[in-house]
């Protein structure tokens, strides 16, 4: 997380006056940044589930993780998809706590970058197989910060071959969220999210960025396609 974001938290919590005692729902699938900002707020983490087509927070396992002592939620928007703010803004008014969005000001009208990373996505969108690729929901912005897929199969074995697979034919990507926060020793907690976990296994983050080129995107088309999304053998 950048000091500018840990500065506006810090910020929200101070004037709302968040800190020892309180409880602040985050996301368990994400950079571990937000969580660590309520910490030194001196308030305690919990964690809920998320959404798994957005792979932002869900609602209801936002509401399954209130307690008496929850003070607010952070609704992280995750690789560029917006989070579901008005239904964490209809829950939070029903139980008189408060929605602390990380990004704070009103979205900008998209940039150049942004529209053509728009087109580029839209590109692989439309031409990989045996992937699952980012949920496109009509209204819904999405600046594909980064493109993230889904590789079916057995989880992080398949996940993990695949990967080596598309480094090996040359495609550069990463696992975007490599362990659930719960999972990290200064936030371990005895809980188990089956959302979560499955994207943790599951998430392939592919190369995308605005001065790509149409045959740089047909590559990564081609490299995945001829993989079949599955690999079977056991990863290196």
């Amino acid at each position: 997380m950048g000091t500018t974001l840990s500065g506006t938290l810090r910020s929200e919590f101070e004037a709302r006056r968040i800190g020892a005692g309180d409880e602040v729902v985050v996301p368990a699938y994400c950079d571990p940044g937000v969580a660590a900002a309520v910490r030194r707020a001196g308030a305690l983490p919990v964690f809920a589930d998320i959404d798994p087509e957005s792979l932002c927070l869900d609602p209801a396992s936002v509401s399954a993780a209130l307690s008496e002592r929850t003070a607010a939620v952070v609704p992280v928007h995750l690789f560029g998809r917006t989070a579901d703010t008005a239904s964490m803004r209809l829950l939070a008014q029903r139980h008189g706590i408060h929605v602390i969005d990380p990004d704070g000001e009103p979205p900008a009208p998209p940039s150049v970058e942004e529209v053509r990373r728009r087109q580029l996505a839209e590109f692989l969108n439309a031409r990989l197989k045996g992937v699952v690729v980012p949920s496109v929901v009509p209204g819904v912005r999405h600046a594909y910060e980064q493109y993230v897929v889904r590789v079916p199969g057995n989880g992080r074995p398949d996940r993990d071959a695949f990967r080596h697979a598309l480094r090996a034919r040359g495609v550069e990507c990463h696992v975007p969220v490599t362990a659930p926060l719960y999972r990290l020793p200064e936030f371990r907690t005895d809980v188990w999210l089956p959302e979560t976990e499955r994207a943790v296994g599951e998430c392939l983050a592919l190369p995308l960025d605005a001065s790509m080129s149409r045959r740089e995107l047909q590559r990564i088309v081609s490299a995945c396609n001829a993989l079949g999304g599955l690999l079977m053998e056991p990863a290196c």
